[in-house]
């Protein structure tokens, strides 16, 4: 895999990342250690994490993750120097106060979580450092509408960019970049970065999937056209576009219980939840094996040779998820194929927004 670089900034990573949300819920640290071995050993450089993580969350959770990749990097000579290591500032607390006092996120949290994360993460920088989702207002993680009585906003985003300032500018951070994000907060990240010799956006991390493409309705031009790069999130659609639901279902006792959505019902509950969601999926699942391919293979294809992504984000529970996910690497999705899945998405749109 050749590297690319992310947005204006000097970080060149795989086009392939390793998301690690499941490492300290579904997955122990053991098998998280295993995980990462084998992700560096098979030449993947981008390793993304969020203070907090683990997910689903919870109190007795919160920073799991990056506590688990602190300890690999400490007893594995030499991985941090290979690695881009990217983590997240969550926004406001969204019914989670042991992650945020208070409905806001201000400057000092900005600061406050970047040092617990560098504590945890036992490194002296983290590489690209992102907010998890933003401060004001939007429709994200399945709100369909922008509704402006819901504005409570109360950190600026001029405010906001010069506490990151402020850390690339004590060398705890190299990078900035932003999460669940709308072309609106893109633009402004940049305009106000431009107008005030502040660090300038380098991705942004959303959702991006055969259930889910959204970005495609204005995003990828903006980050296009400004230069900032696209992670993409959720590839395979929390699982639903592997085919291991498509004749169980998310839930009951034939659903395959190791499943994050049939694991866990707060999944269940959200988008990729949704009765639509599975029905999509599995009209992709179908159109996969039609053509020779392995559900997970034209998920993951999908977004591995889309011009808008940058790096895609794997998340996995074992070694062999990784080997699968990676090995789908380099399988190209004919002109016919491209065409039906447009057919599909023309018909069904994204039921997992």
């Amino acid at each position: 895999m050749n590297k690319v670089q992310l947005g204006s900034s000097d970080l060149q990573v795989t086009p392939i990342c390793l998301g690690t949300m499941t490492f300290g819920e579904q997955v122990n640290e053991a098998t998280a250690h295993a995980i990462l071995d084998r992700s560096l050993a098979r030449g993947v450089n981008f390793l993304d994490t969020a203070e907090m993580y683990s997910v689903p969350a919870r109190a007795e959770t919160f920073g799991a993750t990056e506590t688990i990749i602190g300890n690999w990097l400490a007893k594995t000579p030499g991985a941090r120097q290979q690695l881009v290591l990217a983590t997240k500032v969550a926004g406001p607390s969204r019914g989670m106060p042991w992650v945020r006092e208070g409905s806001g996120m201000t400057a000092q949290d900005i600061v406050n979580s970047c040092e617990a994360s560098l504590k945890r993460l036992q490194t002296e920088t983290i590489d690209l450092y992102q907010i998890h989702w933003p401060e004001r207002h939007v429709p994200a993680f399945g709100a369909l509408y922008y509704d402006p009585a819901k504005e409570k906003s109360a950190t600026s985003i001029h405010a906001q960019l010069e506490a990151l300032g402020g850390l690339v500018k004590a060398g705890k951070v190299r990078a900035i970049g932003l999460s669940n994000e709308t072309p609106y907060g893109v633009h402004e990240f940049v305009r106000l970065a431009e107008q005030h010799g502040l660090p300038r956006v380098a991705t942004v991390q959303n959702p991006y999937c055969l259930i889910n493409r959204t970005v495609e309705n204005g995003l990828d031009e903006t980050m296009h056209r400004l230069g900032v790069s696209l992670l993409a999130y959720s590839p395979l659609g929390f699982g639903l576009l592997t085919g291991k639901y498509d004749a169980s279902g998310t839930e009951g006792p034939a659903a395959p219980q190791e499943g994050r959505i049939a694991k866990f019902a707060s999944m269940r509950q959200q988008r990729w939840g949704r009765a639509e969601a599975l029905a999509a999926a599995r009209r992709y699942n179908a159109l996969a094996r039609t053509h020779g391919l392995t559900p997970t293979q034209l998920a993951l294809a999908f977004c591995y040779t889309k011009w808008q992504v940058a790096s895609t984000i794997i998340g996995v529970t074992s070694v062999a998820q990784l080997d699968e996910n990676l090995d789908a690497w380099g399988t190209t999705l004919s002109s016919e194929l491209l065409a039906a899945v447009d057919a599909i998405r023309w018909e069904l749109r994204d039921p997992a927004l």
